[in-house]
């Protein structure tokens, strides 16, 4: 009889306990079990960059144009075709079919872990250069992040253009912005899930611009996670995760281009010309 009381009284807590889980997090992490991710950069073949080459030369001639044009196009995405790009229309088809050829490529393994602290307040605990984000903390109450810059409010849920950089997937997202008489500072962050639901991911964005608009701070995360099982780390084997990935890591060159920008904040931009930012 004690037996079966103290099952349901297990079963009861273990209710209680995903019941309290905000739903931001739901199907993504579950409270104090730790989870395996990467940071990585969301890249096209190589083939793709003798176009590009052609697209930038073609703006230096035009940047006034080549600015208009693109600003008019959603971020992240390739620009629609116009002979002024400097492609011909079969150079065009050609490089929308190397871009859907897009793939992440890890830079380095971290780890995740959610967490509750006290009442409603959680953060994801993240290691190695995704530690940026262990900062943040999530206030179930009002549905907001606040960081050392200030309090990050929900805006509408993110739902990018399936041919965005970063591909098909959908979550909810959080701006903070603030302009003061030395620097204008904006800090974005997404968490969301693919379309496939195999993978969940985190991306992260700090600007701070000075009054006459130079870059200050620039920091772009992208963290991929496995979903489910797949992505949980065994308490048995993690010490064995921690010294073989956290520590050393995994050295990845990326092509000195930007292809990762913030799909979440079209107004703002990197400064190399390119065809898709």
């Amino acid at each position: 009889m004690k037996f079966h009381a103290s099952l349901i009284a297990i079963s009861f807590l273990a209710n209680l306990s995903a019941a309290e889980l905000p739903k931001v997090f739901a199907g993504l992490f579950e409270p104090d079990i730790p989870v395996k991710g990467q940071i990585g950069l969301v890249m096209p073949p190589p083939e793709i960059d003798k176009l590009t080459a052609k697209v930038e030369a073609a703006a230096r001639k035009d940047i006034k144009w080549f600015r208009e044009f693109s600003s008019k196009a959603p971020p992240g995405v390739p620009l629609p075709y116009d002979e002024r790009l400097g492609l011909t229309k079969e150079e065009y088809a050609e490089y929308l079919a190397l871009w859907a050829k897009r793939e992440f490529k890890a830079k380095d393994n971290v780890m995740l872990l959610l967490r509750q602290s006290v009442g409603d307040i959680w953060s994801i605990t993240a290691t190695g250069n995704a530690s940026t984000i262990s900062t943040l903390r999530y206030n179930a109450g009002n549905d907001t992040f606040n960081s050392p810059n200030g309090t990050l409010k929900r805006i509408e849920d993110i739902i990018p253009d399936p041919s965005s950089i970063l591909g098909e997937w959908s979550g909810p997202q959080w701006k903070f912005e603030e302009e003061t008489e030395l620097d204008k500072t904006k800090e974005h962050l997404a968490i969301g899930r693919y379309a496939d639901n195999k993978f969940g991911i985190i991306v992260y964005r700090l600007q701070v611009l000075s009054t006459e608009g130079t870059r200050l701070v620039d920091k772009s995360l992208v963290v991929r996670f496995a979903l489910g099982k797949a992505g949980q780390i065994d308490s048995l084997n993690l010490n064995d995760f921690t010294e073989s990935f956290l520590v050393r890591g995994i050295e990845h060159h990326a092509p000195s281009y930007r292809f990762v920008t913030s799909n979440f904040d079209s107004a703002e931009k990197p400064e190399k010309s390119s065809m898709y930012l």
